[in-house]
């Protein structure tokens, strides 16, 4: 297809651009290319880093750049950048400088030695703002926000009226080495959103596309994909490929340090005239589907959810017996847990009478089965609600592939060198769209 092969996202959007009658197309890549410092040389040697060898960093990264040259994607994101190098920085900076590219790059805290890159192609985007989000949590972890207006016009969006502007995220979020912190990864989460929502706010900006770049460390069965899919974001590779949120298992992305292989790296699409339920509330489910999930795990049926909550002696829940379960399930009373109003807040969506008491029923509606839920199927990022009457860009997502292309097909080529993780790359196609009101 196109000038090279099918692997390839550049030659996908030009073989599409040879038709006139076609839009520009803008192409995203997302890969984490593991940092040296990360990279085990001797599996009987844990100390033993590609970072101590030059020659290895060098080469390898340099066949990265190769890579990502020759797929001249217009937005490219990288996770685990080795920044605490100035010899690969510099090498980075020169090879996507020229060629055309302008770059951001953002340490991790506490001199953690890596971080993110976000490069975006000059010929494409006038950079309007750029962004950092530090976690400061127990992971170090951080997230780059780069707000960008189209630099040309689309056929169909020649009303100057209508905005060209694009939200670009890219994070790397928390390994889970232990149970208990899932919750950090799925509070990083939100703590992301809560961001990106203040950044329009402060700006004034009415809905515009978003689209979040990186390593989740979590696959499509977890927390971390529900939360996002109920504030309305889709992931490109699966819209592109027909699967649905049960498609656990269609592909893989990632062979993590123990030595199993999931899908872990998405590219996330929030258009404008998509359907968004209030953030909090969306925590609040979230919250309760990790609180229910960890007494499923023991095997605890409704009822016997319902005993573990309540106070002894009465059919209720109160506030203390509702934090003693937390504190059971490991859910607060440490330093990775909720904070205290954190706990407050969720405990308020689920007295919803605001008595300070809730019985069995309340428990079924607020808990066990959130009656808030919003069970739609939306495969294509799509939602008929109210609109504003304004208009704007937003994205269909043409095509998604990643490479090697073994990992399309769930298998992880014992031959594949370049990381430890494979590139997506997701062309998407703009189009015209109204503005979704905000509830």
């Amino acid at each position: 297809m196109g000038r090279i092969s099918r692997t390839t996202s550049y030659a996908i959007a030009s073989s599409m651009q040879d038709n006139q009658h076609q839009p520009p197309f803008i192409t995203c890549t997302t890969f984490n290319i593991l940092a040296p410092i990360y990279k085990r040389l001797n599996h009987e040697d844990q100390n033993c880093r590609e970072s101590d060898f030059k020659a290895c960093w060098l080469a390898r990264n340099q066949r990265i750049l190769d890579w990502l040259l020759y797929e001249r994607s217009s937005i490219i994101c990288l996770q685990e950048f080795w920044i605490g190098n100035k010899e690969l920085v510099d090498l980075y900076d020169k090879r996507l400088g020229d060629t055309g590219y302008i770059n951001f790059k953002l340490a991790r805290t506490n001199n953690r030695g890596d971080g993110l890159l976000i490069a975006v192609q000059k010929e494409y985007f006038t950079v309007v703002n750029y962004k950092e989000l530090h976690f400061n949590d127990c992971s170090d972890r951080v997230a780059q926000l780069l707000h960008v207006e189209l630099a040309f016009p689309f056929s169909q969006c020649q009303n100057s009226d209508v905005r060209h502007e694009i939200l670009i995220v890219n994070t790397h979020l928390l390994f889970p080495h232990d149970p208990s912190l899932c919750l950090v990864r799925l509070h990083q989460v939100y703590k992301l959103l809560q961001y990106i929502q203040s950044y329009q706010n402060e700006h004034q900006l009415k809905p515009l596309p978003i689209i979040l770049c990186g390593d989740w460390n979590g696959s499509k069965r977890g927390h971390v994909y529900k939360f996002l899919r109920s504030q309305g974001f889709v992931s490109s590779y699966d819209v592109a490929h027909h699967y649905t949120d049960a498609d656990a298992h269609k592909w893989v992305s990632h062979h993590n340090h123990l030595g199993n292989i999931c899908a872990v790296d998405f590219i996330w699409l929030l258009n404008p005239d998509k359907y968004q339920k209030l953030l909090q509330t969306s925590w609040s489910e979230a919250l309760f589907s990790m609180f229910k999930y960890l007494l499923r795990r023991d095997s605890l049926t409704e009822r016997d959810a319902f005993a573990f909550l309540k106070v002894d002696n009465e059919d209720c829940i109160t506030y203390s017996s509702f934090c003693a379960a937390l504190i059971q399930l490991n859910l607060i009373g440490h330093c990775h847990g909720l904070s205290v109003e954190e706990t407050k807040d969720l405990w308020v969506q689920a007295d919803i009478n605001g008595n300070g008491v809730i019985d069995y029923k309340g428990f079924l509606q607020q808990i066990w089965n959130p009656t808030g839920s919003d069970q739609r199927d939306d495969k294509n990022g799509q939602h008929d609600d109210e609109t504003d009457g304004s208009e704007t860009i937003g994205f269909n997502v043409k095509n998604a592939v990643l490479f090697p292309p073994e990992v399309e097909k769930g298998r992880w080529p014992e031959d594949y060198s370049l990381s430890d993780h494979a590139t997506l790359t997701v062309v998407f196609s703009p189009i015209r769209m109204l503005c979704h009101t905000t509830k």
